[in-house]
């Protein structure tokens, strides 16, 4: 040090001294939060394209014509009655291979977000060589060890995290899809099952009475109280009878299968045939305002991920505009093989700031980001889309199954009016006021009325479950639960070695 600035700091004032070293402690701090600063101004902000939603539901029923208490979502298929319906939904959650498929993919999800920011973190890699040069006297051994550690400045950090959090929740949406379409597809195809049961046990009965037609008019044929042509009409209508059973058993087989394979079976259940007719579905309020779609709707998350996923490629495409920066250190030794004798290891090592600056690339760093604002733009308004789709779809729902009330409270008038007319004929026959052929075709109108009835009601089940399914219902304590493979125990040799090759 110089005489000069030596003398200048024995007779500095100890307050000079202390405002220096603050200056050089605000220096140093300001270098230090540089990057956080950087980082900060670089991230990306995401558009909020939610539209404005109504408080209510236009087309929900009154309050007066559903009395009962709204299911619970969570459990909306309980509202029909069926234990045995409860019990299959139950066991298609938990067997269905969509929702398997979705299971493994979500925790394949979670696992690489965990381990997000370790491309972040600093990375070390061994190496070793053995070069031999023709010319060369001596052969070496190389041994190296190579470190690097990249900044995430400018953004790059927030964008890493950014996509793997858009894949997790995408394939968390993904799993409550297929919870709330297995629940719904089981549903449905039950109902389809036991009301086609029902239809053809009313399409025998009416077979039965169109027989029994065309045997009172034959005997009246035959007796020469008719004429002998009088019994076309009613062989014709027994074949139309005997022909409209096709449609309910070939139904009943299309449903039982796709039971099965929602079940993760190869064959469905015989017992499923059995069993009496289903309850009647009671009416009941709906609770859910049209703002709790945007978190139970599994496609209106599936949209905000993309939304995610399209600011996060847009924060690294800006990033990629600016120096990558990492720190790295590289250290190498040689070993002579071919000497008889020991040596000593030669070594040499570098250590230092790794810069990587874009300096000239005709546009193509800002076209790339000015084509992922575009993308990012258009991400948010397909989330804007979903949400006004899952909304009219909802109302849509609520309308249809409204109308199917109505149409199966009409129905049900017109049944019991025909049944007591059936009653009431039946009585007459008893008492010799009337014949065979009327009694059998006062039963066909009241069978005719009750297929009506049975349709009616089949549709406003069904009406019932697209109206649980597009408000995304599904019971959310199986999100992310990693349940029992039933098709496992059905076969545990396969799967429990495919299990443990996947651990391995």
């Amino acid at each position: 040090m110089s005489p000069f600035l030596r003398d200048r700091l024995r007779t500095a004032p100890p307050l000079d001294r202390r405002a220096a070293f603050a200056r050089r402690c605000a220096a140093l701090l300001s270098s230090a939060l540089l990057p956080l600063a950087l980082s900060a101004c670089m991230s990306t902000p995401i558009p909020d394209q939610t539209p404005p939603l109504p408080p209510q539901w236009r087309n929900a029923a009154p309050a007066d014509a559903a009395p009962a208490a709204a299911p619970d979502p969570r459990g909306w298929w309980r509202a029909f009655g069926d234990p045995r319906l409860d019990a299959l939904v139950e066991q298609a959650l938990a067997a269905n291979l969509d929702a398997a498929q979705a299971r493994a993919r979500l925790r394949s999800a979670r696992l690489l977000h965990e381990h997000a920011g370790d491309v972040l973190k600093p990375e070390v890699r061994a190496r070793t060589s053995n070069p031999i040069d023709p010319d060369a006297s001596a052969s070496f051994f190389v041994m190296g060890l190579d470190a690097v550690w990249e900044m995430g400045f400018f953004g790059r950090s927030e964008a890493i995290e950014r996509g793997a959090r858009s894949e997790l929740d995408s394939a968390q949406a993904q799993l409550r899809q297929a919870q709330v379409s297995v629940a719904a597809e089981t549903a449905r195809e039950w109902i389809a099952l036991r009301d086609a049961v029902e239809r053809e046990r009313l399409l025998d009965s009416i077979r039965a009475a169109r027989a029994e037609q065309l045997r009172v008019q034959q005997v009246r044929a035959d007796l020469r109280l008719a004429a002998r042509d009088s019994v076309e009409a009613p062989r014709a209508a027994l074949a139309q009878a005997e022909a409209a059973l096709g449609e309910p058993r070939q139904r009943i087989v299309a449903a039982e299968q796709a039971l099965a394979l929602l079940l993760g079976r190869a064959e469905p259940d015989p017992q499923w045939r059995a069993g009496p007719a289903r309850p009647a579905l009671a009416l009941a309020a709906i609770d859910r305002a049209p703002a709790d779609l945007l978190r139970t709707r599994p496609d209106i998350a599936l949209a905000q991920a993309g939304v995610l996923r399209a600011a996060a490629d847009l924060g690294l495409a800006r990033a990629d505009q600016y120096p990558r920066l990492a720190f790295g250190t590289s250290i190498q030794w040689s070993v002579n093989v071919t000497a008889h004798r020991r040596t000593e290891t030669e070594g040499i090592g570098v250590s230092g700031p790794i810069i990587d600056v874009p300096l000239f690339d005709w546009g193509l760093r800002r076209a790339r980001a000015h084509a992922k604002g575009a993308e990012l733009e258009a991400a948010a308004l397909a989330y804007r889309k979903t949400v006004l789709a899952a909304v009219a779809e909802t109302e849509s729902a609520l309308s249809a199954l409204e109308q199917q009330r109505q149409r199966e409270d009409a129905d049900r008038r017109a049944f019991d009016a025909l049944a007591r007319s059936a009653q009431m004929q039946q009585v007459r026959r008893g008492l010799g006021l009337s014949g065979d052929l009327e009694l059998a075709g006062s039963r066909i109108d009241r069978d005719q009325a009750a297929l009506e009835l049975n349709a009616a009601r089949s549709d406003r089940a069904q009406a019932y479950i697209a109206l649980y399914k597009a408000l995304g219902a599904a019971p959310e304590d199986r999100l992310g639960r990693v349940e029992t493979d039933v098709a496992a125990q059905a076969s545990p040799a396969a799967p429990a070695a495919i299990a443990s090759e996947a651990r391995r």
